[in-house]
């Protein structure tokens, strides 16, 4: 819930905010990748942080315009993957949870999610086929959704026409190839496996691993001087570099996607805990020990966390 259309003074930046409700969110209208962002408490803090989050909109996006909406306190991020068939139908293939996050950025991805139930489940999925048949869509997409954890209720948050970062832990669950199902698609073909019968077995886990300092998740580049993978059963490594490759500080900082399948979730937490002890990289900084740390988190393992997970983990005394 918030403003249907950017705006693009400060009075129009209060009204909406009393309109909504504060708290709010301010966001850059053209912005993306968390960025451009501020929560506001009051009129005042909604001047104060419009004038900070428009000239950064601008400065970044060459747009000052911002939308306003509620902000939610106890959210999950949760987005759910669909395969727009070029026989027009619109499939589900379940949901994922992205609710770790660090500079509203995804560092940890898993389904099922285990704030979601069937019933929230079927709802859900519903809702994101409802909006890519609504644009006739031809893809393979994602649908993302807040999650009010205090309410149940669930909003749209945008539509990603293209394969996320961490469908591969819907492909682990689902069995199914969804880079050449996209292309499948293009083609004008039937996917190569049966969208009907498809269910998804046990539970995945992915890990990104960046070059980031695991404390403070700042930038790490530099040379690659030694690179192991773990291996072991229900383990997948996506990866792009190896010993004698260098991460620049140009790109993006992902080194490599981790990711894990098991029965269930204690089972993928296990395998998980395993796979990154048996991943080393030397050379450039990497996160691998906060995931380490992340495995062993009591509410991460519970199941029970939301988006304010890690700035927890980081404002505890233990770190």
């Amino acid at each position: 819930p918030g403003s249907t259309s950017a705006v693009s003074t400060e009075d129009a930046a209060v009204a909406e905010a009393e309109k909504v409700g504060l708290p709010v969110m301010l966001k850059a209208a053209a912005g993306g990748g968390g960025m451009g962002m501020a929560i506001a408490t009051d009129a005042a803090s909604v001047r104060a942080e419009y004038a900070k989050v428009s000239a950064f909109a601008q400065r970044l996006f060459g747009d000052s315009r911002l939308f306003v909406e509620r902000y939610f306190p106890r959210v999950r991020h949760v987005e759910v993957q669909i395969l727009g068939l070029a026989d027009g139908r619109v499939v589900a293939l379940g949901e994922r949870e992205c609710s770790v996050q660090r500079r509203h950025q995804k560092v940890t991805e898993e389904s099922p999610s285990p704030a979601v139930d069937p019933d929230l489940r079927r709802r859900m999925e519903q809702a994101a086929v409802r909006a890519a048949a609504t644009v006739d869509y031809r893809n393979a997409g994602t649908v993302e959704f807040l999650l009010d954890q205090d309410t149940g209720e669930f909003f749209f948050l945008e539509m990603n026409t293209r394969l996320q970062v961490e469908h591969p832990v819907t492909e682990l669950r689902y069995g199914v190839d969804l880079v050449a199902t996209q292309l499948r698609i293009a083609e004008g073909a039937e996917p190569a496996f049966d969208v009907d019968a498809t269910a998804p077995i046990g539970h995945a886990i992915e890990l990104r691993v960046n070059a980031e300092d695991p404390k403070r998740f700042l930038p790490g580049p530099g040379a690659v001087t030694g690179w192991v993978e773990p291996t072991g059963e229900g383990v997948r490594v996506d990866s792009g570099y190896a010993a004698g490759t260098t991460v620049t500080p140009f790109y993006d900082s992902l080194l490599a996607k981790l990711v894990v399948h098991g029965s269930d979730r204690e089972q993928a937490l296990e395998r998980a805990r395993l796979a990154v002890a048996g991943f080393t990289i030397t050379g450039p900084k990497c996160n691998l020990a906060f995931h380490a740390e992340l495995l062993e988190n009591p509410e991460f393992v519970s199941g029970h966390y939301d988006t304010g997970l890690v700035a927890r983990m980081r404002t505890s005394p233990r770190t």
